[in-house]
């Protein structure tokens, strides 16, 4: 990286994001201690929302995505992951969830930092940032 240059997003994937939320040291490590943007796919947060309960869980998600960049998707990279399913899901496990992920990642031109690199075949630019125990 340049002097001046801006650092490369990191789009953080479901499964670190559950464990932040959990309190997970490791989690916790590396989110907070990120020198790079962080973003999550529009998709995360579907997945989050669909498993939380109401009242201060769900305030806490509420205050956590107000202050986190949330990624978009539209028909091209929808699109890419449908193709990517198709592709990955036989022989990798790839759901449509993490091909939608994968998707918003790339088109953001990110790094996906996720606990699962078997099922992102796709990506190039992929972080596992701790071993889950």
């Amino acid at each position: 990286m340049t002097r001046g240059s801006t650092p490369p997003l990191l789009v953080v994937d479901t499964d670190v994001l559950i464990d932040y939320l959990r309190d997970h040291s490791q989690a916790v490590a590396f989110l907070e201690g990120s020198e790079q943007p962080l973003a999550a796919s529009v998709i995360t947060v579907a997945e989050l929302y669909a498993g939380v309960r109401e009242g201060e869980e769900r305030l806490r998600l509420d205050a956590f995505f107000a202050a986190f960049t949330v990624l978009p998707l539209d028909q091209q990279p929808a699109q890419r992951a449908g193709l990517w399913r198709r592709q990955y899901a036989p022989s990798h496990g790839t759901g449509l969830a993490d091909a939608l992920i994968a998707a918003s990642a790339e088109a953001a031109g990110a790094t996906l930092v996720t606990l699962n690199r078997r099922h992102f075949p796709m990506l190039a630019e992929v972080l596992v940032p701790y071993a889950k125990s």
